[in-house]
């Protein structure tokens, strides 16, 4: 079927984006495989005017206000590849369907990779976080942990002082120098090197291979994270390497390196939040009106 511009995926951003041309009077395509990254979490937190509220329930409401508009048409599945075709862009669903139209916006988002700790997937969400902003208030000044997973547990250890006392699991990954030492006694952060086994209870307890566990209000990570979707490889869409993972390179209006082809979202941020999707949203979905309309 033919569309001015098909958005794939559905959550935060690309609703975002879909809403500007909604209102551009545009006709949209949304294809959504229903994988929202923050699924996991009870309640998301710093989303003007919806500050505390499920992330499920956000995008509901979201999505509902969007439908009101008669040129958008959503369609539920996962998008499994992408091509320029006679100057439009042709996408395939896993079920053979296609969609066409002349330009195609990527906000199909990133997974998340957790280390390979017992009881570590189980919680992710719900006593093992991310980002202090988004989860740290709720955790009431408790004892909290920083667990070393790639290059960035520094930064994350001696940001999360700020929300409670706090404790460096180095786990065999973090190796703090002097200096970083230093730094983290300053902070007021302890350091604990020896390896984590594994995680359970209520808010999390941390067990050590040496037989000590160490309770916590809640425990920080940066995971590593992947492309949820090929269609920027296949693309050939330039890539960009983050501190988390790789991220589509864009201009300040979120086009690729893809003529016709924008990006907008987690995929194509070195990091993100609800807030900063939704902008990253409505800035892309301005661009690609204007884009169809100066070329």
């Amino acid at each position: 079927m033919q569309h001015d511009v098909v958005i794939v995926g559905g959550s935060y951003s690309g609703i975002a984006a879909a809403l500007q041309l909604a209102r551009a009077r545009k006709d949209v395509v949304v294809v959504d495989a229903g994988q929202r990254r923050n699924r996991f979490a009870k309640a998301s937190h710093g989303f003007l005017g919806q500050d505390g509220q499920a992330p499920g329930a956000i995008a509901d409401q979201a999505r509902a206000q969007l439908l009101a508009y008669p040129t958008v048409t959503w369609v539920e599945g996962k998008a499994v590849a992408a091509m320029a075709k006679d100057g439009q862009f042709c996408v395939t669903l896993e079920n053979g369907e296609e969609r066409t139209a002349q330009r195609l916006l990527l906000a199909t988002g990133v997974v998340d990779n957790l280390p390979d700790v017992p009881g570590l997937q189980e919680r992710w969400g719900r006593g093992v976080y991310q980002c202090p902003y988004c989860d740290g208030y709720e955790l009431d000044q408790g004892h909290l942990g920083v667990l070393a997973t790639n290059g960035f547990w520094y930064h994350q250890a001696m940001l999360i002082p700020e929300w409670g006392r706090t404790t460096l699991f180095t786990n065999g990954i973090g190796h703090p120098d002097a200096e970083q030492r230093a730094a983290l006694a300053r902070r007021g952060v302890t350091i604990e090197e020896a390896t984590v086994s594994g995680i359970d209870g209520e808010g999390v307890t941390v067990h050590l291979q040496d037989g000590r566990s160490i309770a916590l209000a809640g425990l920080f990570l940066v995971p590593w994270t992947s492309f949820a979707s090929p269609l920027a490889d296949q693309l050939g869409c330039v890539l960009e390497d983050g501190p988390m993972g790789p991220f589509i390179q864009t201009d300040v209006r979120k086009a690729t390196s893809v003529p016709g082809v924008f990006a907008c979202g987690d995929a194509a941020r070195a990091a993100g939040s609800v807030s900063l999707a939704v902008g990253d949203g409505a800035m892309a979905g301005t661009a690609v009106h204007q884009s169809l309309v100066f070329g």
